[in-house]
């Protein structure tokens, strides 16, 4: 057993999954010298003094394997919690030993995995899940990480195979939520639905994190097939159990925006705006509510994502679409934008801002890579349905 399960049981990890469509933040520069960025915390957090030992006790032993993973651990789960990449260097200064060894021990090279996943490098951290699974067949953890990433890059059928091998090694819960998902973007979303809802009404005693997750999930399915009384139900039953994290809150918040709630938006992220994805889903709100203060929050998504294209990031070219095209107004560079994404994920809402730079740009070639591989696929969302029509409808 490698020393990251022995420390952290899957509920508790599988929570780092979302960190690529989460944080990953560009620096932001203040426009006035006397704004305050942010609060730090109190000297006496317990966190940030279970990590300050950890640190001490990993600058006196720099070689200590299990000192080392155990805080780049709590940094990955910080980076999460927080949407602050920050924590993601700081494990991986962690893992400085080990970091550039081709066949570091098994805990790294999950761990490694998961900070190359967070920074979209997928084909680096599937090889090292690979790597791992070699010797490690039996990780749950490394399969789930797996299927994530392939569900990411929109290869459905490998991430599936990977789902199927958590059979036995990992709750039941974490299994079915992994394939229900996967049948969702694959033709079956109501069976896979129905399947998972049975599956955690029936669940006593999972996880708060495998639940947070499940509750999203199925929160997503219900808003793909149309069904929005399901899918606030399964919204506020995760923001009951997991109310800061960020994934949940940029998809409840996407949620409401298509329902024109923005100043429900705004008041659940108006405390939590420190990813660039939820500054983005604040601005839209207050700019659909003529709110004054819009101007602020477009201003600071400027100057990250200008940050961000000039270092070369593009782990947020989705944010950076959806920015061009619904606040700037600039549908081919958003189009662009999208089809770089392209090259590198493919989930709903890659898709969906695809098409939508594509129709507003009036490029209906542009957009035909992506209705062919929603027709290869069988995805059904009903918003997706509808720009579908319209840019097959003739011209």
């Amino acid at each position: 057993m490698s020393i990251l399960r022995t420390a952290m049981p899957i509920g508790a990890m599988l929570l780092t999954l979302s960190l690529p469509r989460a944080i990953g933040a560009a620096p932001y520069i203040p426009r006035d010298g006397g704004q305050v960025l942010e609060r730090l915390p109190a000297r006496n957090d317990p966190v940030q003094k279970a990590l300050a030992g950890l640190r001490a006790q990993l600058q006196r032993e720099p070689a200590n394997l299990s000192v080392a993973t155990t805080l780049a651990q709590r940094y990955i789960e910080l980076a999460r919690n927080d949407a602050d990449p920050r924590f993601l260097g700081y494990a991986q200064a962690a893992l400085a030993p080990w970091w550039k060894q081709a066949k570091p021990p098994p805990g790294v090279l999950l761990l490694r995995a998961m900070i190359l996943q967070s920074t979209h490098r997928f084909p680096q951290a599937l090889a090292d899940l690979d790597l791992l699974l070699r010797s490690e067949p039996s990780n749950s953890q490394a399969w789930l990480t797996r299927a994530t990433v392939l569900q990411v890059r929109g290869e459905f059928l490998q991430a599936k195979k990977s789902c199927v091998r958590l059979y036995g090694i990992a709750p039941d819960l974490v299994m079915r939520t992994c394939l229900s998902n996967l049948a969702s973007l694959s033709g079956g979303a109501k069976p896979a639905y129905l399947m998972l809802n049975t599956t955690l009404e029936n669940s006593t005693g999972a996880d708060p994190g495998v639940q947070v997750w499940s509750q999203t999930v199925l929160a997503e399915m219900a808003g793909r097939i149309g069904d929005a009384v399901a899918a606030e139900t399964h919204f506020k039953r995760a923001l009951a159990l997991g109310a800061s994290d960020p994934y949940l809150l940029g998809s409840y918040a996407d949620f409401l925006l298509d329902q024109g709630r923005n100043s429900e938006v705004i008041a659940l992220l108006k405390d939590k705006i420190r990813a660039d994805g939820l500054v983005l889903r604040y601005a839209l709100a207050q700019s659909a509510s003529q709110a004054p203060s819009a101007a602020q929050s477009i201003a600071i998504l400027r100057d990250r994502f200008e940050a961000a294209t000039l270092r070369g990031d593009n782990v947020h070219l989705r944010e950076q679409a959806r920015f061009e095209l619904q606040l700037m107004k600039h549908p081919k560079l958003a189009l662009q934008l999208a089809q770089q994404n392209w090259k590198v994920q493919k989930e709903p809402a890659d898709v969906r801002i695809f098409l939508e730079a594509a129709a507003a740009a009036k490029d209906r070639a542009a957009a035909r890579p992506v209705l062919d591989w929603l027709k290869q696929t069988g995805l059904e969302d009903s918003a997706l349905d509808r720009l579908k029509k319209s840019l097959e409808a003739p011209a």
